[in-house]
């Protein structure tokens, strides 16, 4: 009988893959400040793909003696009850708190490698980075901007979106990571309506809202002034959203994101459409820097990351927040557990009117005037 209701625990909880990222970093840091609270156990079954000696120099470093590693060799081994680690290698390595490491890089890729593999092999549910350094791990098997252009890579996945989450805000990276000049050349037509397209699915599949509504920002400072501060407004953005808007998406735009953001009509919207990096990150993170998430829309898998980088400067110092990495988790099993809903709800839908998800023609006319 005890067997048998282990079994269940095992099969309720939610298996969340933590790949350590870059172990120079905080890393290890927030994930031992983040499992000192027993209460996350209960929701999740973490598995820590990394090192077990670096978890232990990182807990006997910091004096946090109130956790300890349950070794495994393989997920499916993983105690429900436990915080799990996988070593990804056996090598000894040595730490370098706060420093650059290429070893660090390459144990990084290691880890992720790992984690992937089992994630497509559903040995665990859901995929959780921990930050890496982009100089360090760059070489010729990660020759990648970042994790999400990795896993796109990995899941054979060409449409994707990089998307910053916060209990309230939601912005998606129309350009992604690349350099500021190439921007305008980048955005097209047809990019942005693939775009609006995956965050409108999205929302409406891992974060359960029905009738999502979006901005878009525009490119040009007061969003071009009508074509007189550039054309991208006029000749690609607007056209872009009224395509989107006619096939029944409530998309809205463009809008200067300055006073956007300024004036808090941000809030009024369930995601929002930044057009470059800094555009969106700049604003999510003076809003939401200690709570935000990084989560890769349109991946066949969950996959989330802490809003933060390997943090350098304070590695070691036990200053740094675990709170990102813990929202980081909650929304992975959040997003699995949508996804099981509006699954199940796909298949058994309910006769209602227009297309089911209430963003048919009729229902964009009637909240028009509403949003706007």
């Amino acid at each position: 009988m005890m067997i048998k209701n282990k079994e269940k625990e095992k099969e309720k909880k939610v298996r969340v893959g933590i790949s350590h990222g870059d172990f120079n970093g905080i890393s290890y840091e927030i994930i031992i400040k983040t499992f000192l609270d027993k209460k996350m156990i209960q929701m999740l079954t973490p598995i820590i793909y990394g090192s077990s000696k670096i978890a232990s120099y990182y807990r006997k470093t910091l004096n946090y003696t109130d956790i300890s590693f349950n070794l495994v060799h393989r997920a499916d081994l993983a105690n429900p009850n436990r915080v799990n680690i996988i070593n990804c290698y056996d090598q000894e390595v040595k730490i370098e708190i706060g420093k650059l490491s290429e070893k660090a890089g390459e144990f990084a890729v290691l880890a992720l490698e790992k984690a992937v593999s089992d994630l497509m092999h559903n040995s665990i549910d859901v995929l959780v980075t921990a930050p890496i350094n982009k100089k360090s791990i760059h070489s010729e098997s990660f020759d990648f901007p970042g994790h999400t252009e990795y896993l796109a890579n990995k899941f054979n996945t060409e449409d994707y979106l990089m998307m910053m989450i916060s209990e309230n805000l939601r912005i998606g990276i129309l350009t992604g990571h690349i350099p500021l000049k190439e921007v305008s050349a980048t955005i097209t037509e047809d990019l942005l309506i693939r775009k609006i397209g995956i965050m409108n699915e999205s929302l409406l599949k891992d974060f359960s809202i029905r009738k999502p509504k979006i901005a878009v920002l525009g490119l040009n400072p007061h969003a071009g002034d009508d074509g007189v501060i550039g054309k991208e407004e006029t000749e690609i953005i607007i056209p872009a959203i009224k395509k989107t808007y006619d096939e029944g998406i409530l998309c809205f735009g463009p809008y200067p994101a300055d006073g956007f953001f300024g004036s808090g009509a941000y809030s009024k919207f369930d995601g929002i459409i930044a057009l470059y990096h800094d555009q969106g990150m700049l604003p999510f993170k003076t809003l939401a820097f200690d709570s935000g998430v990084n989560f890769t829309a349109g991946l066949p898998y969950v996959r989330t990351s802490p809003a933060h980088g390997t943090a350098f400067d304070i590695a070691g110092k036990k200053k740094a927040s675990p709170d990102s990495f813990r929202h980081a988790l909650y929304l992975a099993v959040d997003i699995f557990k949508n996804r099981k809903i509006y699954e199940e709800i796909s298949k058994n839908p309910l006769p209602v009117g227009g297309n089911g998800n209430g963003n048919d023609k009729n229902t964009v006319e009637q909240n028009k005037n509403q949003v706007r």
